[in-house]
């Protein structure tokens, strides 16, 4: 069993690695989900819904709509295979980044199991002012569920690019008008050896006490 420091600094971004020819049952991404449950909400208030779709044609319609968005962000500037072009060793991993992301948009509608959190609001529109406190009962509840994953040996990636055409995925879903997706967690196994720790920034270039 992994310790929780295991855990947390192994769960990577799974893209080119995910099974796609492995059945993930159900009862483990439901065992994932009530794990994410237990993450907090604001003012305990729970909001979160949870889309976990297994659907072959459903799949494909998301797939469809999140590689559409993908060929967008890969021909754009920010792409991540483009950036930190000035600095020979982090371009490389940024290089890397960017072929995984396109591998993955060719085969979104392939992944087993494609989780969408969701926050259900009052009404259809999003409230104004504190957006993050707003997020902040979902997003560590969706980060929960990944770690759920990775704890039973089920891979994940962490995405959002299909929300550039959110009104059709939300028309796909059959989303109610105040639920709002967060994420597209494509869910499947790993294949290959496990993970380690990732190559980040120096501590000392990130960390500051008391004031900037």
């Amino acid at each position: 069993m992994m310790t929780p420091e295991e855990l947390l600094t192994t769960t990577r971004t799974v893209r080119k690695r995910l099974d796609l020819e492995r059945p993930v049952p159900l009862d483990l991404v439901k065992h994932c989900v009530q794990v994410a449950l237990q993450a907090p909400s604001g003012s305990n208030t729970q909001r979160w819904q949870w889309l976990v779709v297994t659907d072959a044609g459903q799949r494909a319609a998301l797939g469809g709509i999140y590689r559409r968005a993908c060929q967008e962000y890969l021909e754009s500037s920010r792409a991540a295979g483009k950036l930190f072009a000035d600095d020979p060793e982090r371009s490389k991993v940024q290089q890397r980044v960017g072929d995984s992301v396109a591998y993955l948009a060719d085969r979104m509608g392939d992944v087993p199991v494609l989780v969408v959190p969701c926050l259900e609001t009052e009404s259809a529109e999003l409230p104004a002012g504190n957006q993050a406190g707003l997020w902040a009962s979902l997003l560590p509840a969706a980060w929960s569920y990944m770690l759920a994953a990775r704890s039973v040996t089920l891979g994940t990636a962490w995405t959002t690019l299909h929300l550039k055409y959110e009104q059709e995925a939300a028309e796909v879903l059959e989303l109610p008008k105040n639920v709002h997706q967060a994420a597209l967690i494509p869910t499947a196994f790993y294949t290959g050896e496990t993970f380690k720790p990732a190559a980040r920034q120096p501590l000392e270039e990130v960390l500051h006490l008391d004031r900037w």
